[in-house]
């Protein structure tokens, strides 16, 4: 082969070599031009959300904190709550009045020694009562609530015991019904009674499984039989509790009731036990003679398993 042919290859080399050197330049600082983009997008965005920080923190400064979202918790202000709790349950809360047919009396003067005529004229005279007929008279009062707008309602079986008594529901509208007992319980004391009529405000029940000792709670009832939907607060004292009851001659003895230092006074038997949502967990009973604010309750649980048996919800 002749020179000119080795020259020729050599040149077509050296051209090949001279283009790859000047492309490969070329891809070099299109590579170099991207990062030196992709580091200025990247101080860009350093920048923005530093900016971003500072705004906020300026917002943060000068504007009011946003309202708390909102919820369905009642307000942590106390006697709000006493008083809303009262206001869900007092219009299903009744007075319960105890009547009976008792003889009415009247006083006759009369000679003490009869006939004899050696004291006919000595003018000695002494009272003596005689019958003349009978008069409805109360004898006694307890407190009830209303479970359904049927009017049926919960009290306690030792208020409405005596069956030759009436028994005048005292709405809290002011109406009066007479009502009817038709249920009581064998092994609480427990009774139900209804009245006619309906669309009864009435109340609703509670769970006593979930109550805790030092909650507060509150009770509702015809204190003294004479100060209709009175009310008291206090707190749980205690759960589970065995008593021994005594009423109209007779010693019950209760299992698994509520202690309570809310006032129970006579009177307030068969009324609600509420909490501060307004619902009712117990049924006042018993309270201990002579001691300050020792009152118990049944806990609503075990009414509820008994309406539930006897079908009246």
């Amino acid at each position: 082969m002749s020179d000119t042919f080795y020259k020729t290859i050599i040149v077509i080399i050296l051209a090949s070599l001279a283009a790859l050197t000047i492309l490969g330049w070329q891809q070099f600082r299109q590579v170099a031009a991207l990062q030196d983009l992709l580091v200025k997008q990247q101080d860009l965005i350093q920048n923005l959300q530093l900016s971003i920080t500072d705004t906020n923190k300026k917002i943060s400064r000068t504007s009011p904190p946003p309202p708390p979202p909102a919820t369905n918790t009642p307000s942590a202000n106390p006697d709000e709550l006493l008083t809303q709790a009262v206001a869900k349950v007092a219009p299903a809360v009744v007075s319960i009045v105890i009547s009976k047919d008792v003889p009415l009396l009247e006083i006759d003067y009369v000679n003490p020694f009869g006939n004899d005529p050696f004291f006919h004229d000595f003018g000695i005279r002494i009272p003596v009562y005689r019958q003349k007929g009978f008069t409805e008279k109360k004898v006694g009062a307890g407190t009830g609530f209303i479970i359904n707008s049927n009017g049926y309602i919960v009290t306690n079986r030792h208020v409405v015991s005596d069956p030759q008594a009436k028994y005048t529901v005292l709405l809290s509208d002011g109406n009066q019904k007479q009502a009817q007992v038709i249920y009581i319980d064998e092994k609480w004391d427990i009774a139900v009674l209804k009245i006619d009529g309906g669309n009864y405000p009435y109340v609703k029940l509670g769970n006593s499984d979930k109550l805790k000792l030092g909650q507060t709670v509150l009770a509702i009832g015809n204190a003294l039989g004479e100060y209709s939907n009175s009310v008291s607060v206090g707190i749980i004292s205690g759960l589970n509790r065995t008593i021994e009851a005594a009423g109209n001659g007779q010693v019950e003895r209760l299992e698994g009731v509520i202690q309570t230092d809310a006032a129970i006074n006579p009177g307030n038997s068969g009324g609600p036990l509420v909490d501060l949502q307004g619902e009712v967990i117990g049924v006042n009973v018993a309270t201990v003679r002579g001691s300050e604010n020792i009152g118990f309750a049944i806990p609503i649980n075990i009414v509820k398993q008994i309406l539930a048996r006897e079908k009246f919800f």
